[in-house]
């Protein structure tokens, strides 16, 4: 299904990407919270739009890289085990 890099295991039970388990996984997380976290630091004053319009691309660019480098792609699962 996913013939990419595997950085990051698929969740046990819901949809979506769980712990990393590369060290470029690690490097995309450790690289979101440290953008987030400066943004908080930097718009903590200018109110929630504009903060809103600096994470929310951010945060859906992270997303697509954890579903295009999740191992076995983002899917509904029940606990079952592959």
């Amino acid at each position: 299904m996913n013939d990419g890099p595997e950085w990051f295991a698929p969740k046990r039970y819901g949809y979506g990407s769980g712990l990393p388990i590369a060290w470029q996984g690690w490097a995309v997380l450790i690289g979101y919270v440290a953008i987030v976290v400066a943004l908080v630091l930097t718009l903590r004053r200018s109110g929630p739009v504009p903060f809103l319009a600096a994470v929310i691309p951010v945060t859906v660019v992270f997303a697509v890289i954890c579903a295009r480098t999740t191992r076995g792609g983002w899917r509904w699962r029940w606990g079952k085990e592959e």
